[in-house]
Parts: C-alpha cells; sequence; structure tokens
C-alpha cells in the first residue's frame, strides 16, 4: 500500500485534471473535503477522472451540489478489494480522525 500526500497524484495541464502514478490494478481511496466543510470519502481506479467527475456533479450523489472540493487525502490499494475494505476503516473513523488522516498526523 501506497500513501500520497494529498493531491500529489494530480496534476493540471491546461486545464486538464490527469492521473500520475496508477498502475491497471492500482485503486485509490481518497477523501475529499467538501465547500460547505464536509469529508467525503471513495474509491476509484482513475483519480483525475473521479474528481473531474466530482466536480461537474457527476460524481456521487452525495458530493452533487457541495463543490468545489478540496482533495485531503488518496492512498494507493492493489486491487478493489484492498481498497473498499480501506475505504470502510476510514469510513468509521470519527471526524478528527479523518482530519488526522488528512494531515498526515498518524498518532
Amino acid at each position: 500500500m501506497e500513501v500520497h500526500a494529498a493531491g500529489a497524484i494530480l496534476q493540471k495541464l491546461g486545464g486538464e485534471i490527469i492521473g500520475l502514478g496508477e498502475g491497471a490494478l492500482d485503486w485509490i481511496v481518497y477523501m475529499l473535503k467538501c465547500a460547505d466543510g464536509t469529508l467525503y470519502t471513495g474509491i476509484t481506479n482513475d483519480l483525475g477522472r473521479r474528481m473531474l467527475e466530482h466536480e461537474t456533479g457527476q460524481g456521487a450523489k452525495y458530493t452533487k451540489g457541495r463543490g468545489p472540493f478540496q482533495l485531503v487525502y488518496n492512498e494507493t490499494c492493489q486491487g478493489r478489494g484492498e481498497a473498499s475494505k480501506r475505504e470502510i476503516e476510514i469510513k468509521s473513523l470519527n471526524r478528527e480522525q479523518k482530519l488526522k488522516l488528512g494531515s498526515g498526523n498518524r498518532s
């Protein structure tokens, strides 16, 4: 499992968001901070595409109308199963623990 600093996996080129360093079998668990301050956690195999979907209102039902978003955490997992398990673990954390995870403070 590889942990990335928030935003390290994304690069903007001419307004286009692209994913970097993603393997065909890699899945990414990510956490967004919505404009209203709430947190959203999800998984994807293409973070750039998924961020664009969220920003254009075509992502998860929860995120519609809650943008713009800030990517506060992302973690690469090997396979969808591992990513789904990690997503459940993160979703079970309380808000303070999620914010610590997003800030890189794992204590």
